[in-house]
């Protein structure tokens, strides 16, 4: 019981209009795509579905349970009536979860990946935890309970989240009344920013009213440009560490603190209370790094064009790999999305220039190919396997050639 088809279905025009944004913004001198941040979102965003389609999780028993045994039957199921209601009741229920998601620690660190670029653009709609499934049931089961069928709560789901795709960029201005109704461009910028003044406003994902209701509504400035990121930036563009980073405080919090209380407050207390002892001892650094400096460390020609072929080749596997599930078992897709993640890991090495990230690379492909056409472990006749061996092979050739062409020539002594 999942939106992820719908998702699926949208994700190849969800590139179409990114890369039409992509060619706009270079047309009217405004392109705000760079290869590290644009990879790194595009990367979370392929792994956070892994989880969903492996049915990793008790998320979907839940759902399951709340529909068959929970049910109140308050609603006809083949109503248009209940439809629409289901739509407005999730996007209140989505309200509360991506509120809440910034109001407490440990839901916040199933959230912050999706704050972490310093870009805004459609792909930054894109950049999705991988640890949502653990706290999404909470808010959306009593959807279910009033009695929305399953398949219009999948709807519902599925619509909310498309829509908030597009609301992503900033190259649509302000929309008259729609404004007054909508999660629009020029609201939902507010809601990425960090500035002091815009931060922790606007959570609805397709209705603005409910912002309005409860308070939490803050209108775009036009003396007042949106900075985007987290107030205590990642600065990186490693995926593993972008799902982990808050998760990862929290438990060092939690095992340095003395006070007892204060270890299971580190969990569920507000976003950014820390113990006192643990705030002394590992301060954060928000305040050395001015808001307006963006994480762009320099990238050698080598690893841009290497990033800008992963960027093209990857989201092709993943869609061969999710509009072919029926094809493959659960070790076959297992496999596919460890494929996924460690060439998203790699990647993100090369674009923070790591000298070891290409020699990984060159590890890394080979292995690949052996898993494929050497062992058992896959399907080597699948779309899937074929498209990662091409990856494979694009890779060493372009390391191996880049070496070649980067070594100088030493003349032979006579």
């Amino acid at each position: 019981m999942d939106k992820s088809f719908l998702i699926f279905l949208a994700v190849p025009l969800f590139f179409l209009m990114a890369f039409m944004e992509f060619l706009w913004g270079l047309k009217i001198g405004k392109n705000n795509y760079r290869i590290n941040d644009a990879f790194t979102g595009v990367a979370l965003g392929l792994i956070s579905r892994f989880p969903t389609i492996l049915n990793i999780g008790f998320q979907g028993a839940v759902f399951a349970f709340a529909a068959t045994s929970l049910n109140l039957k308050l609603l006809p199921a083949d109503s248009i009536f209940t439809v629409i209601f289901a739509i407005i009741m999730y996007d209140f229920c989505y309200y509360w979860m991506h509120r809440m998601s910034h109001e407490r620690k440990f839901l916040w660190a199933t959230h912050v990946v999706h704050h972490h670029g310093e870009e805004f653009n459609l792909i930054t709609a894109m950049r999705q935890t991988s640890s949502g499934f653990l706290i999404k049931w909470i808010f959306f089961t009593p959807i279910l309970i009033v009695g929305i069928p399953p398949q219009v709560f999948v709807l519902a789901g599925g619509i909310n989240l498309i829509y908030q795709f597009w609301v992503h960029t900033e190259h649509i201005g302000k929309l008259g009344w729609m404004e007054k109704v909508f999660i629009t461009p020029s609201n939902h910028r507010i809601h990425h920013a960090k500035n002091p003044e815009y931060i922790d406003a606007n959570y609805g994902g397709i209705f603005i009213l409910w912002d309005k209701l409860f308070g939490t509504y803050i209108e775009e400035k036009d003396n007042l440009k949106p900075l985007y990121g987290t107030v205590t930036p990642l600065r990186s563009f490693n995926p593993v560490w972008a799902n982990i980073e808050i998760f990862w405080q929290m438990l060092r919090d939690s095992f340095y603190t003395k006070n007892w209380g204060d270890k299971i407050k580190v969990w569920f207390g507000r976003t950014g209370w820390r113990p006192a002892d643990v705030a002394l001892r590992f301060p954060g650094n928000p305040n050395k790094i001015p808001l307006k400096e963006k994480f762009n460390p320099p990238l050698p020609l080598a690893g841009l064009w290497y990033g800008r072929i992963q960027i093209v080749i990857m989201p092709l596997i993943a869609m061969s790999i999710f509009f072919t599930l029926g094809d493959q078992v659960q070790i076959e897709t297992i496999t596919f999305g460890l494929f996924i993640f460690t060439s998203a890991f790699t990647t993100s090495m090369v674009l923070l220039s790591s000298k070891f990230a290409l020699w990984i690379e060159l590890l890394r492909a080979p292995a690949v190919l052996f898993l494929i056409f050497q062992t058992s472990l896959i399907d080597s006749a699948l779309l899937a396997s074929n498209l990662f061996a091409v990856q494979a092979i694009i890779n060493i050739l372009f390391i191996v050639g880049t070496k070649i062409a980067l070594t100088p020539f030493k003349p032979l002594n006579n």
